[in-house]
């Protein structure tokens, strides 16, 4: 069957998601963590909640915007929110190797844990930005080749193959060419500054060891970018789930990393539930669009469907809650592994 077409969400709620979510931030730093202090496991899994509850709530008034906008489709809104709701648990479970990421860039940079909140709230911040110019620019190629959400998908099984190749082995984020071009580029000061990201010597302006962890942070999300953005595009082409369904994801990354941070040896296998969530979702993506392109006039014999995906949305969300799952099962009956980390400052 040819796609359904998407439906149009104003821009008035564009702006009041992006104004609900500039508000939260700015109660999270002002507020609710204007101290330099590390959050206890305790007030991690709190706020993990609240983060997790906040999505479900957004994930309801989903079904509420699309049932008025579409003026009272409520096949349509069920879709809509079932489509956000399976973008946001792939994002979250994508996003635990940014949490993973994080654990090695302040180990290696020796960053003390009362300063790494105030780098992941600036670094969540400017993932926001980021992914809204991922999703603005994606959505735009899609609509003028959706082809191209086949080379997304042959993206998405490359990747999720390499992971898997891949296995345990840690990267060291100190031998990334973007760390080596910042040192030699940017003029850092020594010594430590406490939570400060610029300081004055001699009369000049220099970033502090701790803006140059905040820059390693964000180039790393950037990288994760270009694997759960695509990733996203194979369950919905709508731009404001894919846009919202992501960043409520992102929100909550800061109080899981804190939450997860003593117990991250646990998960030894969630690397090969995340290749295989990338994996399984590329191949969705590729038969899907190759589904659709089969009704296109250009296309060799349109109309005649010689590939179809048989599995319902719903069917694939619960294949990718079950990979998930028996990653994590598999981790904690193997029992966690043994790493040492060598740390080095900045």
């Amino acid at each position: 069957m040819p796609a359904q077409p998407l439906v149009a969400i104003p821009l008035s709620y564009w702006l009041a998601f992006i104004g609900a979510v500039t508000v939260l931030l700015v109660l999270d730093l002002t507020v609710f963590h204007r101290h330099a202090k590390a959050p206890t496991v305790r007030q991690s899994a709190l706020w993990t909640a609240v983060w997790c509850g906040l999505a479900l709530a957004f994930n309801v008034g989903i079904y509420f915007i699309y049932y008025q906008v579409t003026g009272g489709n409520s096949a349509v809104a069920k879709d809509s929110a079932l489509d956000f709701l399976f973008g946001y648990v792939v994002e979250w479970t994508l996003s635990m190797d940014n949490v993973f990421m994080f654990a090695v860039i302040f180990v290696y940079f020796a960053v003390p844990n009362k300063y790494q909140y105030r780098v992941l709230f600036w670094g969540i911040l400017a993932a926001v930005i980021m992914r809204l110019i991922f999703i603005v620019v994606g959505t735009e190629l899609i609509e003028r080749a959706n082809w191209i959400l086949v080379l997304f998908g042959l993206f998405l099984v490359y990747t999720g193959i390499k992971l898997l190749a891949k296995g345990e082995e840690e990267e060291d984020p100190t031998n990334n060419w973007f760390v080596r071009l910042c040192r030699r580029a940017l003029p850092i000061a020594s010594g430590d500054h406490g939570d400060r990201f610029f300081v004055r010597q001699a009369g000049k302006l220099l970033i502090t060891p701790l803006f140059l962890v905040l820059l390693v942070v964000n180039f790393f999300d950037v990288v994760f970018a270009l694997d759960s953005v695509p990733a996203i595009f194979g369950i919905t082409k709508d731009a404001f789930i894919v846009f919202t369904s992501n960043i409520c994801a992102i929100l909550g990354l800061r109080a899981l990393y804190f939450l997860l941070a003593g117990v991250m040896d646990m998960f030894r296998y969630l690397n090969v539930g995340l290749s295989a969530i990338l994996i399984f979702i590329g191949l969705k993506m590729i038969v899907k669009t190759t589904e659709e392109l089969q009704h296109e006039a250009w296309w060799p014999a349109p109309g005649q469907e010689w590939l179809h995906w048989p599995l319902p949305d719903w069917a694939s969300f619960l294949i990718v809650i079950g990979l998930l799952g028996a990653a994590i099962l598999a981790s904690v009956l193997h029992g966690p592994e043994k790493k040492e980390h060598v740390e080095q400052k900045a």
